[in-house]
């Protein structure tokens, strides 16, 4: 990567703080319409009925296409149809967006979003220091 894209990313990727607000826990069950697969973040798009029959569009952010293929997601994981249920926190301007935590599908199959959500972020740290504390009790065995 050259230095010019490395510092676009940079000035244009955010935290998780600057965008939602984890005090705004949001519940969507919808019908997927889009699934972009995108640097530096990939994103679910759903249309949202609330109890009245009234459709409302969501747009859902997930973590890298990278760290989301290493936890079994695919480009074809979600497609236009799918019904889903997505847990995360809603962002704080109070728009549609929401940073997805987790993604149940119509199976129950519940996915871990390995997101740039606090969570996420923990969850992700734990999940490592375990594989390496494992990895190193291992190689001491051998």
């Amino acid at each position: 990567m050259n230095l010019a894209c490395l510092i676009f990313v940079m000035l244009f990727h955010h935290s998780f703080a600057a965008e939602f607000d984890s005090s705004k826990p949001v519940e969507l069950k919808g019908t997927v319409t889009r699934l972009d697969w995108v640097n530096p973040h990939a994103w679910i798009y759903l249309d949202v009925k609330d109890e009245k029959g009234n459709v409302t569009s969501w747009g859902c952010e997930l973590g890298s296409p990278n760290l989301l293929m290493r936890n079994g997601w695919g480009r074809d994981s979600l497609k236009a149809g799918d019904v889903v249920v997505v847990n995360g926190s809603r962002a704080k301007d109070g728009s549609n967006i929401a940073n997805a935590r987790t993604v149940r599908l119509a199976d129950g199959k519940r996915i871990f979003n390995a997101g740039s959500s606090e969570t996420s972020l923990n969850r992700g740290l734990s999940q490592k220091k375990e594989q390496d504390s494992q990895g190193r009790s291992m190689s001491a065995v051998r």
